[in-house]
């Protein structure tokens, strides 16, 4: 099947919807305290990072950033080494205990990405509060979960992808919606 490209998002309109997300993280816990934003590895690093120069602009106070890498606790790879690759999951100056966590994503689809996660954030510690921040929902939604913050939602269908191309990770960015075969 034939491959075709469309352009969702440039770099200006990923800019303004990580502008408006980090309003809104900040508006909904009324400031930062206690607030912390951890990237879903790969894309959600970057975006985490961004959102919090974004947030240290509008409070004056950066957050503190995490990086959680979900592959030990996804429930579509299972092995006898995934408790020793559970306690090495995760790269957080911070305690878990207590805080509002906001896990970042770059695209929200079935949901078992940010169940991976949640139980990653679990294994370390019990958050006073989670929230989920996705630069793009394109629905489709396994388990029942909803995002927090939206930078734009993109109704598809199941023969098409959502590829976001950050300039920390990729050549390009952009946000690409791609009908035919997966990427």
């Amino acid at each position: 099947m034939a491959r075709f490209k469309r352009q969702i998002m440039d770099v200006k309109g990923i800019r303004r919807a990580l502008t408006r997300i980090a309003h809104e993280i900040v508006e909904r816990n009324k400031g930062i305290d206690d607030v912390v934003l951890v990237g879903i590895k790969r894309k959600g690093g970057p975006l985490a990072y961004r959102l919090a120069d974004l947030i240290e602009k509008i409070e004056n106070v950066k957050p503190p950033v995490g990086l959680l890498d979900i592959t030990p606790y996804r429930d579509d790879r299972q092995n006898d080494n995934v408790f020793v690759a559970k306690s090495a999951a995760a790269s957080f100056p911070f305690e878990v205990t207590g805080k509002t966590f906001v896990l970042v994503d770059d695209v929200l689809y079935t949901g078992r990405s940010v169940r991976a996660a949640m139980e990653a954030l679990m294994d370390r510690g019990r958050p006073r509060l989670i929230q989920l921040a996705v630069l793009i929902d394109r629905g489709h939604r396994e388990l029942p979960i909803r995002p927090d913050f939206v930078g734009k939602n993109v109704p598809t269908s199941s023969s098409e992808s959502i590829a976001v191309c950050l300039s920390e990770v990729d050549s390009a960015e952009e946000v690409l919606i791609i009908r035919g075969k997966e990427f």
